[in-house]
């Protein structure tokens, strides 16, 4: 029997892509659950979801109080209910069409699928060698303490076994970087070596409509996952910044 599935995807002022991710991943997922993780947003994302009359697509307002992009997929894999979960974009970045090779994973039994950019180059010189940096100083790290490591720990396309990473991120909630954008980076991180990863390449986009929400702050936050040196450097950006 096939196991259930929801996407987690978290939204902040979305309106302009929010209905055609819903319209596209319902017409390539029939049986999918889609929630929209939505950090209070202003605009009427709430109201075009809610237009669509699809009981299985969501949104959710969360707590503003409990803001964060990483809170968004850790609340949304809590309450999905799902054998397995998802998280993608609402911009069109990852592209939808990726998450059905990524299911496929899931049944042949993989606790967690990475999506992995195939072209990096796409995120323009400065991100792309900001990602490439990180993602060696995230992998020694999590190499040091015993952990599984990721071709690509900055991917927000992940797909993951429910009951396998509920335990995870209720155990260390206290821990976890709500505000931060690596939601991968803290799943890897506290659990343990076990971890059977498969991966999944796909061609990274651009944004469909809309303005990124990327800003300096990610930097730091990504930093603040990595133990006291990863703090340390997060502090020495910041005073790096203020100049």
């Amino acid at each position: 029997m096939a196991g259930s599935c929801a996407v987690v995807i978290p939204t902040y002022n979305e309106e302009k892509n929010i209905v055609n991710m819903a319209k596209a991943l319902r017409e390539l997922y029939p049986d999918f659950k889609i929630m929209f993780m939505d950090d209070n947003s202003t605009d009427r994302s709430k109201e075009l979801i809610e237009e669509l009359g699809d009981p299985n697509t969501i949104l959710v307002t969360r707590k503003p109080e409990e803001r964060g992009l990483a809170a968004s997929v850790f609340q949304g894999i809590l309450e999905c209910g799902t054998d397995y979960f998802m998280t993608i974009d609402c911009d069109f970045q990852h592209p939808p069409e990726a998450l059905g090779r990524m299911y496929a994973k899931m049944e042949e039994g993989a606790d967690l699928c990475i999506g992995v950019r195939e072209d990096r180059f796409a995120l323009g010189f400065v991100r792309w060698a900001g990602s490439w940096a990180f993602n060696i100083f995230a992998d020694l790290y999590l190499f040091f303490h015993g952990k599984k490591t990721s071709k690509d720990v900055m991917s927000g396309l992940i797909a993951g076994r429910t009951d396998r990473f509920v335990p995870v991120i209720r155990e260390n909630w206290d821990e976890l970087e709500m505000t931060g954008w690596k939601v991968l980076l803290d799943l890897l991180k506290f659990s343990d070596r076990n971890l059977k990863i498969s991966n999944v390449e796909y061609k990274f986009g651009k944004r469909a409509e809309g303005e990124s929400h990327i800003n300096p702050r990610v930097v730091v936050t990504t930093f603040n996952q990595c133990g006291k040196f990863g703090k340390f450097c997060a502090r020495v950006y910041a005073r790096v910044k203020k100049c």
